[in-house]
């Protein structure tokens, strides 16, 4: 039925926009890593889920669509565990950590809700505490186009949907268990990976971050070396 779900999904995107996926290489065919993820529309997830999904993949989804006669069936079909999003979820917490210990890829939104701007928002501390108490690595990824579909639409344009899959990596080791400063580093080195994968124009509060313009200095880099230019 995931099979299914996923194909059914990916014919309607691309029926739907063109889409541009890169890195593709770069993402791991089972788990246990974290799948972390800029958020800009109620398209995000299921269009990361129609392009990286499978039986290994589950994730976040907010809890007032547990009872949607519609979209509850579909995200428990997809691998979504339901959290209530404004306060510490203990309950999603714990089963996020189970989906890692049996060797998912668990995908999160980092900055918990979507961008009014399309700019990144400050990433939360969640995606850290899953890193470190998980011991498993982030994989990094960017979305751009999805927040619009309805304007485009409404030109009679069709919409670009771009996802780009950064290199996994993992926050700093520690001897003992993260502390808030700490978790607070480590969300924001998440949010400085994927805001490197991203535009400019979608870079937000991490525009100016040092880490970020560190981040895709070396991306840009890499990628001029690759198409035969100078690094």
């Amino acid at each position: 039925m995931r099979g299914l779900l996923r194909g059914t999904l990916w014919i309607l995107f691309h029926l739907l926009a063109s889409v541009r996926v890169r890195g593709r290489e770069n993402m791991p065919s089972r788990g246990p890593c974290l799948l972390a993820v800029n958020h800009l529309a109620f398209f995000d997830a299921p269009f990361v889920y129609s392009e990286l999904g499978g039986p290994r993949t589950a994730g976040w989804a907010a809890e007032k669509y547990e009872r949607h006669l519609f979209y509850g069936p579909f995200l428990r079909l997809g691998g979504g565990i339901f959290i209530r999003r404004g306060e510490v979820d203990r309950g999603a917490l714990g089963a996020a950590l189970e989906a890692l210990r049996q060797g998912k890829i668990f995908g999160i939104a980092p900055e918990g809700t979507r961008s009014p701007n399309g700019g990144l928002l400050r990433g939360r501390t969640g995606v850290a505490y899953l890193a470190y108490h998980g011991d498993v690595p982030i994989i990094p990824a960017a979305v751009t186009g999805t927040e619009r579909v309805r304007a485009d639409l409404s030109r009679l344009r069709r919409p670009v949907f771009s996802l780009t899959v950064g290199r996994p990596f993992r926050l700093p080791s520690l001897d003992h268990d993260p502390r808030p400063d700490e978790l607070r580093q480590g969300a924001d080195e998440v949010m400085c990976q994927i805001a490197a994968l991203l535009p400019p124009a979608y870079r937000g509060v991490y525009a100016d971050h040092p880490r970020t313009r560190e981040l895709a200095g070396v991306s840009e880099g890499r990628s001029t070396a690759a198409e035969g230019g100078e690094p």
